[in-house]
């Protein structure tokens, strides 16, 4: 457990050179499909066009963890902060809870991205969550 923290410590206290917004890659799935979680519009900073395709139609369960951290980064990347805090709790307390893939490639738990993306967040640190 000790081996696992150190680094995750290590990457939540990152410069906001090396910070970047989180972002959720991926959640463990049987095929090769990706999620439709606004991956590709969050990274080209399509902020609305994310929230769109994240509150319209999806095929994504309204409480996956991965929707619910790239839906509260879209929402902060807007500046509406009150509906961000709301998804990253949504994404904390949710039932649904698996190792998400980041943006740079490490997975983690997706409780711990949601809680390190709301303390970025509150703390006016670079956003720690996206998903793809």
């Amino acid at each position: 457990m000790k081996k696992i923290l150190l680094p995750l410590a290590a990457l939540a206290f990152a410069s906001p050179a090396a910070a970047q917004s989180i972002v959720v890659v991926t959640a463990p799935q049987v095929d090769d499909s990706v999620l439709p979680v606004a991956y590709a519009e969050l990274k080209a900073g399509e902020n609305q066009a994310a929230l769109d395709k994240l509150t319209g139609n999806t095929t994504l369960d309204r409480r996956d963890p991965s929707r619910l951290i790239n839906l509260g980064t879209a929402y902060a990347r807007l500046g509406r902060t009150t509906e961000a805090v709301a998804a990253y709790d949504s994404a904390i307390g949710s039932p649904i809870r698996y190792d998400v893939e980041l943006a740079n490639g490490n997975y983690v738990d997706s409780r711990w991205a949601a809680r390190t993306a709301l303390a970025n967040l509150q703390q006016g640190r670079p956003l720690l969550a996206l998903a793809r």
